[in-house]
């Protein structure tokens, strides 16, 4: 007979941002990276916004070797193994991340989620009730749980943006059509659906339009 338990205990992980958060910033980015990524290299895609704008990339926690030759390394948020446990380890590294780099109020506050990190991008922001200024649902989905009532909070100048490539592999029309609908119970009159010519990869353009 086998019994499975569980235990609490400290550990580390790795972050990284972009710019300095000072006086001067007029932005403050918060991006979750999809599967398979590293934050050192998902943050590179803000490497052309303006020195007015602070990124802040965590890093997803469970790492992994890509591929047979084991040279690669990825990285996943979550699997379907421990969902909710580990959920709650992740959204408590995010909280330790956030402050520990922000220490006030920003002027104004971005959430961009890609891929897998929509789901720790729209936990977190329901979760911890965070007021941002735009929340940008890049290519990926929102975890069924989350209700319209997790999302009362923000405000009515509150931007919601999904967006995704017309030729994405992973996202069928039932599946655009499927998140447009739960885009719109969630976030009612905030949504906007955005398509862009390409596949499953980060859209480069839009995030320099908002610079």
């Amino acid at each position: 007979m086998t019994l499975k338990k569980s235990t609490s205990y400290t550990t580390t992980n790795s972050y990284h941002i972009q710019g300095k958060y000072n006086e001067f910033t007029e932005v403050v980015w918060v991006v979750f990276h999809g599967m398979g990524y590293l934050s050192k290299y998902f943050i590179k895609y803000f490497d052309q916004l303006p020195k007015t704008h602070f990124i802040l990339c965590p890093q997803a926690p469970s790492k992994y070797y890509q591929g047979t030759k084991f040279k690669h390394v990825g990285a996943s948020w979550l699997t379907k193994e421990d969902t909710v446990a580990e959920t709650v380890n992740v959204l408590n590294y995010v909280d330790a991340v956030f402050n520990e780099e922000i220490n006030k109020t920003p002027k104004k506050l971005i959430l961009l989620g890609y891929s897998q990190g929509v789901s720790i991008a729209t936990r977190w922001l329901a979760t911890r009730k965070i007021k941002c200024n735009h929340l940008i649902l890049h290519s990926g989905g929102i975890p069924a749980e989350l209700k319209q009532e997790h999302f009362a909070h923000l405000s009515k100048e509150t931007k919601v943006t999904y967006l995704y490539g017309d030729n994405d592999p992973y996202i069928t029309e039932a599946k655009k059509t499927e998140e447009q609908l739960k885009g719109t119970r969630l976030f009612s009159e905030k949504l906007e659906t955005l398509v862009f010519k390409g596949v499953h990869e980060v859209n480069r353009t839009y995030i320099n339009s908002l610079s």
